[in-house]
């Protein structure tokens, strides 16, 4: 946590404190507690201090690994498995205990305790700008190390799952293994068998699990499903196609995400499949050439726009209602969220020293394919870091 930031961006809140009640699936609480308590609890900054309002079940395990100043236990205000009202009763009395008559709380919490709170004469604003998420958008060097580490992980699964690739039969060709007889000519085949997007999935959530990640779900989508930006894939995938495999594995030591596309062809790329391809390349080196502190995500995303519409290819900017082309922002930041401010975007703000973003463009249409090429890199005070080690090539 960067702690200094923190008191800094909360010292002008117009309430007395700062009010979470969400488990650690929230990357705010997550990041303002220090601890990865699977049920909603309550965190309260106020006054510089973080304090923590826990059951008893963990109660133990808070004290020893939270960052809070101050961990405390429902049994210290009289409940422990009482209903609805008296557990608000006791939500109130926590807070005021602290001096607290006034809180502000995120957008996503939960609307039934500010609503207690309330009825009870806690004053609740809700924080419209989400002030936690913009502390934890620019980066301690420890962060940068989580996430780099994740990525590392990332780009063993990225090379398993290329591997597999590479190693593909493909039905219908001289050199295909014996047992496609039934398979569809072009479709490519492991050890005999069609080989799917759930089978190289597979592979690459093995990969990450033994090395300290996991992911609740990835993209390796082939053909006209690849045209889909966010389309997972399924079913057998073919020679002489793009292959998009776009991997957002998170750390189980950590909590900290990392991010990273490749586009892959079994074979010989179409023509026009190969030109998209290359400016897509080149729109990733624009894109990348724009990154330094000072710049806007705008200024990155619109980097990555000109490539693509000087080659005659729509974009959101030239056409909001396009549905082939560039169809979407050029990146996000990363960390406890896969997806978090800054925004690579038109509107996207100013990037600073600590932002860890990603950059992505891609070009989409269901007669052609997809194309995507994603890198992850960390903003410097004179540039950028990229984060990402993993090479990028079209053809395996």
């Amino acid at each position: 946590m960067n702690r200094a930031r923190l008191d800094e961006t909360l010292a002008d809140l117009d309430a007395d404190g700062y009010l979470l009640d969400a488990s650690q699936e929230d990357a705010n609480q997550l990041y303002l507690s220090g601890f990865t308590g699977p049920d909603p609890f309550l965190t309260l900054y106020v006054d510089g201090e973080v304090h923590l309002l826990v059951s008893g079940l963990e109660y133990g395990r808070a004290r020893t690994e939270s960052t809070a100043d101050a961990v405390e236990r429902h049994a210290d205000y009289g409940y422990e498995y009482g209903g609805r009202e008296e557990r608000y009763d006791m939500y109130a009395d926590f807070v005021r205990d602290k001096g607290v008559e006034s809180v502000s709380m995120p957008p996503r919490g939960p609307v039934g305790t500010a609503d207690a709170l309330r009825e009870r004469g806690v004053d609740v604003a809700v924080d419209g700008d989400d002030r936690l998420g913009e502390v934890r958008a620019v980066k301690t060097d420890e962060e940068v190390e989580a996430i780099r580490e994740a990525q590392r992980a990332n780009e063993a699964a990225m090379r398993a799952a290329e591997e597999l690739l590479a190693s593909a039969d493909v039905a219908g060709e001289e050199a295909s293994a014996d047992g496609d007889a039934d398979a569809e000519p072009g479709v490519l085949l492991a050890e005999g068998e069609p080989l799917t997007s759930e089978r190289v999935a597979e592979e690459i959530e093995v990969t990450l699990l033994r090395h300290g990640c996991a992911l609740d779900e990835t993209i390796v989508a082939g053909g006209a499903r690849a045209a889909d930006p966010h389309d997972r894939g399924s079913g057998p995938l073919r020679a002489n196609e793009a292959i998009i495999v776009d991997i957002f594995p998170r750390s189980k030591a950590t909590k900290y995400n990392a991010d990273m596309t490749r586009t892959f062809c079994v074979g010989e790329p179409p023509a026009a499949l190969r030109e998209r391809y290359d400016l897509t390349e080149r729109a990733l080196s624009a894109a990348l050439d724009a990154v330094e502190p000072g710049a806007t995500g705008e200024d990155v995303h619109a980097a990555a726009c000109e490539v693509y519409e000087a080659a005659g290819h729509p974009t959101f900017r030239t056409d909001p209602e396009t549905e082939t082309g560039f169809i979407h922002s050029t990146g996000h930041g990363i960390g406890l969220d896969v997806h978090e401010s800054p925004r690579l975007a038109s509107g996207g703000g100013e990037l600073e020293p600590g932002h860890v973003i990603t950059v992505e463009p891609g070009l989409y249409d269901p007669d052609v394919g997809g194309v995507r090429i994603e890198d992850l890199v960390v903003v410097t005070e004179d540039g950028y870091e990229n984060l990402t080690e993993y090479p990028i090539a079209f053809e395996v």
